[in-house]
């Protein structure tokens, strides 16, 4: 296992060896300038992010999950994209599910040393009974993290498809996957701080692994979500919004569909769209598996 001085996230950044002495807009400005860098590494990983995404689509199709899995800040940001979902994307909880070392627990409170388990990270995916079917994707931003490797390594054994994602070159976790994402974030305005830098960027590649894989696999029509669940006022009315707006309709003839339609947005733009009844608009996307585009084009309507 590589020394961690020797990983760029805990290296020394030479930009702010005299952080304590700045200024207050001095340190922003700099940590402005750092985080302006972490679009560009996010971009060098777009093939490898891309083949990540056709192993979720694929594993979606075949009624698998996505799964994250990481320990600290890694382990947070995967369940935060996880619990996202079913209101983002209509999703069940089970479809989208993360992992994190130490328990659920470990979401507020630091648990010390649960990272360092290789056989607890293949516990914990025992206990949701992976998969064949499945996709886990490892959240490291050393790319060391015993718990996650134990874990990868694990979900090859049962067939799962794997992913690593972590923010330093020729990262260990790497190894352990079938598409390798390595970010190379570098080092911190605060040493040794992947809370920054590393964890911005594996938010952004948390965003593009569920958004994307959930547009291709009918939950958004256009670039609007149409299999958003209206749980409260807020979302009731943007509800309403994105129906108008997939519709090209007004807000009342939108309200009335979603009433027809149970409160769910995509049979409600079917039933706009397609000048039909909710109960047909729901057979037009069930033999579609959901998606709306195709649905339409069964009535004949759209492009």
């Amino acid at each position: 296992m590589k020394n961690l001085e020797s990983l760029g996230t805990e290296s020394r950044n030479p930009r702010t060896s005299n952080l304590d002495s700045m200024s207050v807009p001095e340190i922003l400005a700099i940590m402005n300038d750092e985080d302006a860098s972490i679009a560009t590494a996010v971009r060098d990983a777009l093939p490898r992010i891309a083949q990540a995404i056709d192993l979720i689509v694929t594993a979606r199709e075949q009624g698998g999950r996505l799964i994250y899995l990481g320990a600290g800040t890694s382990g947070r940001l995967g369940v935060l994209d996880a619990v996202e979902c079913p209101p983002t994307f209509g999703t069940s909880p089970d479809e989208v599910v993360g992992l994190i070392a130490g328990g659920e627990s470990a979401f507020t409170q630091a648990v010390e040393g649960a990272e360092d388990s290789a056989t607890a990270g293949e516990q914990d995916l025992r206990d949701i009974a992976l998969g064949p079917n499945d996709v886990v994707v490892g959240l490291a931003a050393s790319g060391r993290t015993p718990y996650v490797m134990g874990a990868l390594d694990y979900a090859r054994t049962v067939g799962a498809a794997t992913v690593s994602v972590a923010c330093n070159e020729d990262a260990e976790i790497s190894a352990h996957a079938d598409v390798a994402i390595e970010l190379r974030t570098g080092p911190e305005v605060l040493t040794g701080s992947t809370r920054l830098k590393a964890g911005t960027a594996q938010k952004q590649v948390c965003n593009m692994l569920s958004t994307v894989s959930m547009v291709r696999t009918g939950k958004v029509y256009g670039n609007l979500m149409v299999d958003m669940m209206p749980t409260n006022a807020k979302l009731v009315d943007r509800a309403q919004r994105i129906v108008a707006a997939a519709g090209d309709t007004d807000l009342a003839t939108a309200g009335r569909a979603l009433e027809d339609a149970d409160g769910h947005a995509k049979t409600a733009v079917v039933i706009i769209k397609a000048g039909c009844t909710a109960e047909e608009a729901a057979s037009l996307l069930q033999q579609v598996k959901g998606d709306v585009r195709s649905a339409l084009r069964l009535r004949g309507v759209g492009h």
